[in-house]
């Protein structure tokens, strides 16, 4: 029995996907070099427009660029005789020329990475460190790609002139300002966008995932504060999950006591990311509290089980099997709630008992 569950355990960790991180390639920069990321405060704009007739003007594109970077207290030169830290490259062409990422893993697999297929019009950006062209690569593009065909609809006249009207408006929505100051360690600028009150609510949202893809510690205080605000409450308790052991009490507390269960499951999974990151093993006995607890729905316990299979503990053990002979006993094909609880339970029982049998 034994055997046979640590052998699907080693199956399942060979196929399991690995989830692609866009900082991948941050563990190539110097200790120098991540030191001049973290002063970044002055940069350059350069700007390129290429239609079907050749080179246009990038003014319009460069401004646009310039005002949002400065949305965030960066400073914009325009010559480059002057002292900068950093230099932003755009080109925005009418048919774009493929200048991506490899074809697959890291960045490439990110949505706004390059894309190898696109055709149409597209802006690309990437910045230099010193002279160093940094691998950091986004690209925003049209709804349509073929420019005379959407002009010639719109009636709007030069389909070269139409496409770069449409990008300058993906790129007033597009969040690469926020992109590139997590991109250069600076999370501080971040929380002074988040503590704005004219910051929209979706902006909020974007800047706790960047927070918590940082692991941003300094971020803690603000995150409590977000979890008062119910819009934000769930993106807060994510980017808590990739934080220090600080955060863990609050999130027991919220798995325990909120009424929401999208916050209790959320609470949940953070607790599971936190134990396992830190190897933290005081998180295994308020999981087990809210596994054996009656009222607990079948959403959270899903949640549960998961971190329980993250934190390997010889105490899950028994628990986890009682929980499986009361699920088996339980037939509904059709309920995908209680499906997704048993494959949890399944997988937690497998990390938990193989890991007790060889550690």
């Amino acid at each position: 029995m034994r055997v046979a569950l640590l052998l699907s355990t080693l199956a399942f960790m060979v196929v399991a996907p690995s989830t692609p991180s866009s900082w991948a390639y941050r563990d190539h920069f110097t200790s120098e070099q991540k030191a001049l990321l973290d002063k970044i405060q002055t940069v350059r704009i350069e700007a390129i427009v290429l239609t079907d007739k050749g080179a246009g003007d990038a003014a319009p594109i460069a401004e646009v660029v310039a005002r949002r970077i400065g949305e965030l207290g960066y400073s914009v030169v325009g010559e480059a005789g002057k002292s900068h830290d950093a230099v932003i490259k755009i080109k925005c062409e009418q048919q774009k020329t493929w200048e991506g990422t490899t074809a697959a893993g890291g960045d490439a697999d990110l949505p706004d990475a390059p894309s190898r297929l696109w055709k149409g019009p597209a802006c690309q950006l990437t910045y230099l460190l010193g002279n160093m062209k940094v691998k950091w690569q986004k690209e925003v593009r049209t709804e349509f790609e073929d420019a005379k065909q959407a002009a010639q609809l719109a009636n709007a006249g030069d389909p070269g002139v139409y496409a770069m009207v449409k990008l300058r408006e993906a790129l007033e929505k597009y969040e690469f300002p926020l992109l590139l100051a997590s991109e250069w360690s600076q999370p501080e600028r971040l929380l002074k966008l988040l503590d704005r009150s004219d910051t929209p609510q979706d902006r909020k949202i974007k800047i706790l995932s960047l927070l918590g893809e940082m692991q941003a510690d300094e971020a803690l205080p603000k995150l409590r504060e977000a979890l008062k605000d119910r819009d934000l409450a769930k993106q807060a308790i994510g980017a808590m999950s990739n934080l220090g052991k600080e955060g863990i009490p609050l999130l027991v507390d919220i798995m325990n006591t909120s009424p929401q269960l999208e916050l209790q499951t959320a609470a949940a999974k953070g607790l599971g990311q936190l134990g396992g990151m830190h190897g933290d093993a005081s998180v295994v006995l308020p999981l087990l509290a809210k596994l054996k607890d009656a009222k607990t729905d079948w959403s959270v316990l899903t949640e549960v089980a998961w971190a329980l299979g993250k934190i390997p503990d010889k105490r899950s053990i028994e628990p986890l099997y009682d929980l499986d002979k009361k699920l088996a006993a339980i037939r509904d094909s059709e309920n995908m709630t209680l499906k997704k609880l048993k494959e949890a339970v399944f997988w937690a029982i497998k990390q938990c008992d193989t890991w007790d049998q060889f550690s």
